[in-house]
């Protein structure tokens, strides 16, 4: 397994992102593969774990860090493989949905992360939703925001669709482009270069080409069945969940309401939808979300 790793001086003097880089190896069928976090606040606080999706990485959460922080809480943002800081596999093929749970799985297990409130979008759904379900002794809380976990038996938003077939066609996928194009709000030129930052170019965006495929649409995909046993145990999910989508994403419009109706943990939660916010909610709505969280936390602890 072949990979590639983004020089460190990409990522100097990126707008609003001065957090120390904390790193975990991780062994995956005989490679070492560099797994990047971020990790602030409290060691002994119980940690929020920040996922993010496609093809972004933890620069994503640079305005809900601080915030999640100043409340006493641990934040803990990885970069998943083929993204950010974290090693990059230089091949597509070596990317698989069960490839990214274990990676992430092995992770949390590294860090004995427990206690969790884990807050997920776009792919940070369908990785820490189905984490969630298959270790649920280690999570607290779940706050979703602009994600699902699908399972092929259901069809997908034309949102979804378009996107699928643009990133598989597209001769230059740009990923600051990408970001921006997912936002309400307007992005300065150095944001969308930080955004650039991880991908110096295209050999080390095979990762984030292959991910839009490895989204479940048809009931015999890969990661069909094992994503319907993780539904089977969201549909007993007592703990706290909470729903905070945004007003403006084509891709998960109305996602909220599956957990709603399946989801125990649903039922007297403060759901919120974050207004004059994309696709990337965290980059045009950042602070409210974390907000949102932080009450989260305190109205169910």
């Amino acid at each position: 397994m072949e990979t590639l790793r983004t020089a460190d001086d990409r990522f100097a003097n990126l707008p609003g992102w001065n957090y120390q880089p904390h790193y975990l190896e991780i062994d995956y069928k005989g490679t070492s593969l560099r797994v990047h976090y971020v990790d602030e606040g409290p060691e002994s606080a119980s940690p929020v774990l920040l996922l993010h999706g496609e093809p972004s990485w933890a620069y994503l959460y640079r305005k809900m860090i601080p915030i999640i922080t100043a409340a006493g809480h641990r934040a803990i943002a990885p970069d998943l493989i083929g993204f950010g800081r974290s090693d990059k596999l230089a091949r597509r093929d070596d990317y698989s949905y069960q490839f990214h749970i274990d990676i992430l799985t092995a992770f949390i297990k590294k860090l004995d992360l427990t206690g969790m409130t884990l807050v997920c979008q776009d792919w940070g759904g369908l990785l820490g939703l189905r984490i969630a379900a298959e270790n649920p002794e280690r999570f607290a809380r779940i706050v979703a925001a602009n994600t699902g976990l699908p399972t092929g038996d259901q069809k997908m938003t034309e949102g979804f669709m378009r996107w699928r077939e643009y990133s598989q066609t597209v001769e230059k996928f740009h990923v600051g482009g990408i970001i921006k194009g997912g936002c309400v709000t307007e992005l300065s030129p150095e944001v969308i270069e930080a955004y650039n930052a991880p991908f110096p170019d295209d050999s080390y965006k095979e990762g984030a080409r292959q991910f839009p495929v490895l989204v479940p649409i048809s009931p015999d995909d890969p990661a069909s069945e094992a994503n319907r046993k993780a539904w089977q145990v969201l549909t007993k999910w007592e703990k706290p969940f909470l729903t905070a989508f945004s007003d403006s994403d084509p891709v998960t419009r109305d996602g909220e309401k599956v957990f709603h109706k399946l989801v125990p943990g649903t039922q007297g939660q403060a759901h919120t939808t974050i207004t004059g916010a994309g696709h990337f909610l965290q980059e045009d709505k950042g602070e409210e979300l974390a907000h949102v969280v932080v009450d989260f936390i305190n109205n169910n602890s």
